[in-house]
């Protein structure tokens, strides 16, 4: 199907923007507090999260009101466009808590086959990276330009990236680690910046684990448009959520998935 990609991605850098403008009055200062979301462990909520997904929210019932929205913070509203914009406010809510930048915000469109349109912003550093159809661009301090994924390398020359050093159970964890003993370099910890540096040439891999649909759509949309292929470790769709591999290359991803297979 053919979409207006140059007015969705308008209406995703009006969203960006938007969430922008909530979320930077909140950051690193001393009186952000942050509500726990988890029963067990960790998982931060901000009123900085919330903002952000209401002034988005707030953006699309002006410019495409029939679309249909996922966000983290406030589900599920329903639409007759047959598109639904996937919302992650703030993606890596504790490294925003502990003042790093490396947190984003993220925004998916899909159709019934998967996203369509991808975006990741970082408001603090104001680089923006989207991808859509064959667009894939970003822009930053240093200006404006095309995105495109890293030529293929053997495994043994990749740089991989994870958020969590236990990745998810210790059984993904086992697999995780099958991939990081053959790659150059692993780092961890940059939460959806990873995904963007794959589509921006500079990483070859970002596998994780116990993904939502909202943490992964973003990036897929950048990430493909960029030449590179996002599944889960079966090689299958991954847009919502679960297990996931994002590579710069198809022989790189594929690489990766055969060393996997063993923890599928």
């Amino acid at each position: 199907m053919s979409y207006p990609f140059s007015e969705l991605i308008a209406v995703a850098h009006a969203m960006a923007d938007a969430a922008r403008a909530a979320i930077l009055p909140h950051f690193r200062t001393d009186t952000l507090t942050a509500e726990n979301k988890a029963a067990d462990g960790f998982d931060p909520v901000t009123i900085a999260d919330r903002a952000a997904e209401q002034a988005m929210r707030a953006v699309l019932a002006r410019m495409r009101p029939a679309d249909a929205v996922l966000g983290e913070e406030y589900g599920a509203l329903p639409g007759t466009s047959g598109l639904t914009w996937v919302l992650d406010p703030i993606d890596g809510t504790r490294g925003f808590v502990a003042g790093t930048p490396t947190w984003g915000v993220l925004i998916g469109l899909s159709d019934d086959s998967g996203p369509i349109l991808g975006m990741i912003d970082q408001p603090y550093i104001q680089e923006r990276f989207w991808g859509a159809g064959e667009v894939a661009r970003m822009r930053g301090p240093s200006g404006e330009r095309d995105l495109a994924t890293r030529a293929p390398r053997p495994l043994s020359e990749a740089v991989l990236f994870t958020t969590f050093p236990e990745v998810g159970t210790p059984h993904d964890r086992a697999g995780f680690e099958a991939v990081a003993h053959t790659v150059k370099l692993v780092r961890y910890g940059m939460d959806c910046y990873a995904y963007a540096l794959v589509a921006a040439g500079q990483v070859d891999l970002v596998i994780e684990a116990g993904l939502n649909s909202y943490d992964i759509q973003g990036p897929i949309g950048v990430i493909e448009a960029a030449g590179g292929v996002v599944t889960d470790w079966s090689g299958g769709p991954a847009h919502e959520g679960g297990r996931v591999v994002a590579a710069s290359h198809p022989d790189v991803h594929r690489a990766a998935l055969d060393i996997l297979a063993a923890h599928v």
